[in-house]
């Protein structure tokens, strides 16, 4: 921890102080995939793929997927495959595409020439589907979707057979033909598997292959009006790809014996699926559904709201690729699922910007101090440090002046017990500049609120040096009245108030615990450096937090966003009685 007096710290870690990295401990994953090239089991081959659907934006969860699809094809000399799950055409759409297609590139990955679509294969899984039926494994049902649905029976009770089940296999293969043309409407026949009605797992009770879905599709247009589900499509296209290693989250794990069921009875190459635990975060919406649904709502201003957990939000709102890629790294991969604090993902951000960011000087509520004893027509260039942590980023200059601006917080008339900032005939340091005596303040006659704070300064201690050896506890930043310029500030804090989304009383929605205080907009003095700063580039407010140039912003109409705030302790502090 560090208090706004000092300039941040990194934490200690078991990182190589040499490398910067941790030492490698294998997953789990990694344990098995090491095991089957000793084994020769893959002829030496790593290959993988990640497979999302086109239905919405990536978040964060997705981030771990794609650190570990295509980390483990980068660490083993093997290819990922970038493959679209694209068998929903009522949900999906070219926008989230190209969304996704961003999001991967800017995490730093490269599929190179594998680029696939579920719909590549349409026809390829329709033969199949034809070849299960000749085989007397899938047949035709009339049931509607409820019936289905009543059918399967429950975890205790067993399900039953349809009555069209026992279809022979010249008529199942005419349905099935006609309902590929489209004589049939939507959701009056389905094409499913014939495996066991009685099997404990709901999975294997005769599941749907394929629907009837008369939807334009974003690739294959009017072409087709049945789809495949998602279970008949994922394991027949890995095996198409030759996939090695099929990586799944856990509740994909009831789902493997399907998986392995459709593959044995094709008689086709055979993948191996491995299910690790999703990523689930405090304070943290993790599901397309809900996240659609709250851009749909207007609840946020779109799926780059920096307040979403989704690739482009974090992106906008100053988090980088190699945050998000340490982030991953240090959570590693389980196989039980647990929700892991957002401070981690955080404290990622602020150890990769430590020793990134440059340093500049930004006060967010103003309050003017006026140095009485220095001369009025005097402005003088001062020499601040740009970063810490990092010696070739140089210095910067920094105008001073009489008048200037210092944080609200920064003075208080009655001081509370360790406070060392400004206060009546208290010393402190201005940052990079001088020490400075407050000696008297003015307040607005109606409220008391101090409105100017009086101060003399000492000519000898340029620099904040103190040539005498004296003693001063406190340092604050500042900036130039005259030289400063105006910006809009974006504080983003969580989205959620509470660090479980479903944490509501009975009758309650999840969208009750979205923290009303997620957003709030201010307008911030800042050093001129940054008058040209770019949109996404990246700054420490000091003693403030970490921020980002906003898209939104223009030349004159300068927008921030807070990134991650600094570890600081003074919170705690003002709580504390006088």
């Amino acid at each position: 921890m560090t208090t706004p007096d000092q300039p941040e710290k990194s934490q200690p870690s078991d990182e190589d102080p040499t490398s910067g990295k941790r030492p490698e401990r294998l997953n789990f994953i990694q344990e098995i995939v090491e095991d089957d090239l000793r084994t020769g089991k893959w002829g030496g081959r790593v290959h993988t793929r990640f497979p999302p659907e086109p239905n919405g934006y990536l978040h964060i969860g997705h981030a771990k997927s794609i650190c570990l699809n295509f980390g483990l094809a980068e660490k083993y000399g093997g290819l990922c495959n970038m493959r679209f799950d694209d068998t929903n055409p009522t949900k999906e759409e070219e926008e989230y595409v190209q969304s996704i297609l961003a999001d991967i590139r800017w995490l730093g990955f490269d599929w190179q020439d594998r680029l696939y679509f579920a719909s590549d294969y349409f026809e390829q899984l329709y033969e199949w589907a034809v070849q299960l039926i000749r085989d007397g494994n899938a047949y035709v049902c009339d049931l509607t979707p409820d019936q289905v649905r009543e059918y399967r029976g429950t975890l205790t009770q067993p399900g039953r057979e349809s009555p069209y089940r026992g279809r022979s296999v010249t008529e199942n293969l005419d349905m099935l033909t006609r309902m590929r043309a489209g004589e049939f409407p939507d959701g009056s026949r389905t094409l499913r598997a014939k495996i066991v009605m009685a099997s404990p797992n709901l999975n294997m009770r005769d599941p749907v292959l394929y629907r009837i879905l008369k939807a334009t599709h974003h690739r294959t247009g009017d072409a087709w009006c049945i789809y495949p589900m998602y279970d008949f499509t994922h394991g027949q296209c890995d095996s198409i790809e030759r996939i090695t290693h099929s990586i799944c989250t856990l509740e994909f794990e009831n789902h493997r014996p399907l998986y392995d069921w459709f593959i044995k009875s094709l008689g086709i190459y055979h993948p191996q699926q491995i299910e690790f635990a999703r990523l689930n975060l405090t304070y943290t919406v993790i599901s397309k559904r809900r996240l659609l649904e709250l851009v749909n709502g207007k609840h946020v201003s779109g799926w780059d709201d920096p307040r979403m957990p989704t690739l482009a939000g974090l992106r906008r709102r100053g988090y980088t690729p190699e945050a998000i890629r340490l982030f991953c790294e240090r959570i590693g991969m389980a196989k039980f699922n647990s929700t892991i604090e957002i401070a981690q993902l955080e404290n990622a951000l602020r150890d990769d910007l430590n020793r990134r960011a440059p340093r500049v000087m930004a006060v967010l509520k103003p309050l003017k101090v006026v140095i009485d004893n220095y001369p009025a027509e005097t402005t003088e260039q001062l020499e601040a440090v740009n970063n810490p942590e990092d010696a070739a980023a140089g210095t910067r200059q920094v105008p001073f002046c009489r008048e200037l601006y210092i944080e609200q917080d920064d003075f208080r008339e009655v001081p509370p017990k360790k406070y060392h900032r400004l206060a009546p005939g208290v010393e402190v340091r201005l940052r990079y500049a001088y020490l400075i005596t407050c000696t008297r303040v003015e307040k607005d006659p109606q409220t008391g609120e101090p409105t100017v704070v009086h101060c003399t300064y000492d000519p000898a201690t340029r620099g904040g040096n103190t040539p005498d050896g004296r003693k001063v506890k406190g340092t604050i930043h500042w900036v130039s009245a005259q030289h400063a310029l105006a910006a809009e500030v974006r504080l983003y804090d969580h989205l959620l108030s509470k660090p479980d989304c479903d944490d509501v009383p009975e009758g309650g929605r999840w969208l009750d615990n979205l923290n009303p205080d997620s957003l709030v907009v201010a307008t911030a003095l800042v050093e001129p450096s940054l008058a040209t700063a770019a949109a996404g580039s990246f700054c420490q407010f000091e003693r403030q937090g970490y921020f980002t140039v906003d898209q939104d912003s223009r030349p004159d109409k300068l927008v921030f966003n807070r990134s991650v705030s600094l570890r600081d302790t003074w919170a705690k502090i003002e709580k504390q009685p006088s």
